[in-house]
């Protein structure tokens, strides 16, 4: 095997959650590109079609299923569904995630929980369901943020615990299971990109962050999704309950 054969995921199935749009669209597609078949899960099961055929433009097989990731019985089916499509799971990407920005004096329980529900307890259900089928050599990948370590100067109280949650949630999961399963569990940190989670920041606010930002700009998805197929792939087989930040720099600041 070759180094650049270690990044290939040749014959592996992923599945992808919060597919439909943004970072997860661009995660599937790359994926794909590496040599994986994707599953791909959402709520708005309407527009996992157009992430479908990108999958499929890269000759690889995809499924789509409605997955809300805050019931633990849509993560169960859709991982039944995958394994009944395809016969394996060899990486999933905990991609779904969903914020607010409100002050912590008026942010309501259930605004606060939704955030809970999707980006933390989706998470958990997703990697639980998983980690039940799962052969050694798996990868799980959950998408962070860089607001789980630091502030971005806007209210998301419920963003940033949830965030911070899933360090946490990915060093336990690979001390359970990289020793016992071979699954390796994992966590990357984006910074700032340009995704329809953005365009609900106020006018002119990710322009002004751009100055912590080393690099000096926002990031191309493509860029996240090569950290993605890195820890997906046999490449980063000695890899395991890390977070890695894909931000350009902007946590030395």
């Amino acid at each position: 095997m070759t180094i650049l054969d270690r990044f290939r995921l040749d014959g592996k199935v992923a599945i992808v959650t919060g597919a439909s749009s943004g970072l997860g669209v661009a995660l599937a597609e790359h994926l794909a590109a590496a040599g994986a078949d994707v599953a791909l899960g959402a709520r708005r099961v309407d527009r996992l079609a157009d992430t479908a055929r990108l999958v499929e433009s890269e000759g690889r097989r995809s499924i789509a299923v409605a997955t809300d990731v805050s019931s633990p019985q849509d993560c169960q089916g859709l991982v039944d569904a995958t394994m009944a499509a395809f016969g394996r799971v060899d990486v999933l990407v905990n991609n779904a995630g969903v914020g607010t920005a409100r002050p912590a004096t008026r942010e309501t329980p259930e605004e606060f929980r939704q955030v809970v529900d999707v980006n933390l307890n989706g998470a958990y259900w997703m990697a639980q369901a998983c980690g039940r089928v799962m052969r050694p050599g798996s990868s799980i990948i959950n998408i962070g943020s860089v607001l789980g370590f630091t502030t971005a100067g806007l209210p998301q109280a419920a963003y940033s615990a949830t965030k911070a949650g899933l360090v946490g949630l990915t060093r336990d999961l690979a001390q359970q299971w990289t020793g016992r399963k071979g699954i390796r569990v994992n966590l990357v940190a984006p910074g700032f990109f340009v995704t329809e989670m953005t365009e609900q920041y106020p006018e002119g606010y990710l322009e002004s962050q751009m100055g912590r930002v080393l690099v000096g700009r926002a990031g191309d998805p493509a860029e996240l999704a090569a950290a993605v197929v890195f820890l997906a792939s046999d490449a980063s087989s000695y890899v395991t309950g890390v977070s890695i930040p894909v931000d350009g720099g902007l946590l030395t600041s």
